[in-house]
């Protein structure tokens, strides 16, 4: 499938917000960083994040409405930026990441930034994909007023996010259903 440029996707928001630096930096790699566009459940989105996680596909119709939803969310004081990484050869996806703004009351109606679901696919790996989505996962979140970024990670990933300028504070917990 020939690549598609961004011009002739709908993208879930802005594509100028991502650094132009970040493609120069995947041009070696013949790769290219962009917000996630409504076609990209066909280019493999589902199972780039299956690279991280057990993913249960939901379907391209419920895939397509999520889209819709987070997309538009970009118009109210929670935003959800998903961006992805397309291999120009393929147009396939090898690599997204997620970032998602939270309006606090705390520090004078500051916000804060939730960087969630890094995944490359496992071919891709090594690459420095992983460290190219925080850099752009983390310049959104900044040049969006976030007063901190906050991510969570296993024991085995600290290493590569104090790489990319993370370090650890507290303890993480979770409560699943």
């Amino acid at each position: 499938m020939p690549f598609t440029e961004d011009t002739a996707l709908e993208l879930a928001f802005d594509a100028a917000l991502l650094p132009a630096s970040l493609n120069d930096k995947l041009a070696k790699h013949d790769l290219h960083i962009r917000p996630l566009a409504s076609t990209d459940y066909a280019r493999g989105h589902i199972r780039v994040l299956a690279s991280l996680t057990s993913v249960q596909d939901p379907g391209e119709e419920p895939w397509k409405a999520r889209f819709a939803e987070l997309a538009h969310s970009n118009a109210s004081a929670t935003k959800y930026f998903v961006v992805v990484i397309v291999s120009k050869q393929t147009d396939e996806l090898v690599a997204t990441g997620t970032v998602f703004l939270e309006p606090k009351f705390l520090r004078n109606l500051a916000t804060a930034a939730h960087i969630e679901d890094i995944a490359v696919d496992k071919s891709m790996q090594g690459k420095g994909l992983g460290k190219v989505l925080i850099e752009a996962l983390t310049t959104l979140s900044e040049n969006a007023g976030a007063y901190k970024m906050l991510l969570d990670c296993s024991d085995d990933n600290v290493p590569f996010y104090t790489k990319c300028g993370y370090e650890t504070k507290g303890v993480y917990m979770a409560k699943y259903k």
